[in-house]
């Protein structure tokens, strides 16, 4: 039970992710201008995402920093695998740019988690009363 959740978040991002890699091209919706914006901003999202689970797996529940790049290894890993395996969905061709992208979304990801948690203790140690 305790490696579905840790490991749970991880393995559902990477299952989405490799559906929506899945999806042929011609049945991809198109969002006109916004195209691009959308897909793209999908990818950053994405791999967002998949960087912060992988961190939250790797952690045991506890938050530590060195952890980051491994989080990060691991999302460009599996960016570059999600690139690899568009080569056989029909309509879908691989890009380096794309992984550049995830990589991107990836980082802005575990900055902001970290950011956002290192808030978080700061504030909950200017709350605690001193007798805590």
């Amino acid at each position: 039970m305790a490696w579905i959740l840790r490991w749970g978040p991880a393995v559902l991002v990477m299952a989405i992710i490799f559906a929506a890699s899945a999806t042929p091209g011609s049945d991809l919706p198109a969002f006109g201008a916004w195209d691009l914006v959308f897909k793209k901003g999908g990818h950053m999202l994405g791999y967002a995402l998949l960087s912060i689970a992988y961190f939250h797996a790797l952690n045991h529940g506890r938050l530590s920093r060195r952890l980051v790049f491994p989080a990060f290894f691991l999302a460009c890993l599996y960016a570059a695998f999600d690139e690899w395996h568009q080569r056989f969905t029909p309509g879908r061709t691989p890009a380096l740019g794309d992984i550049l992208i995830d990589a991107t979304g990836a980082a802005i990801g575990l900055a902001l988690w970290c950011w956002l948690r290192s808030k978080s203790r700061a504030r909950d140690t200017c709350t605690k009363s001193p007798a805590e």
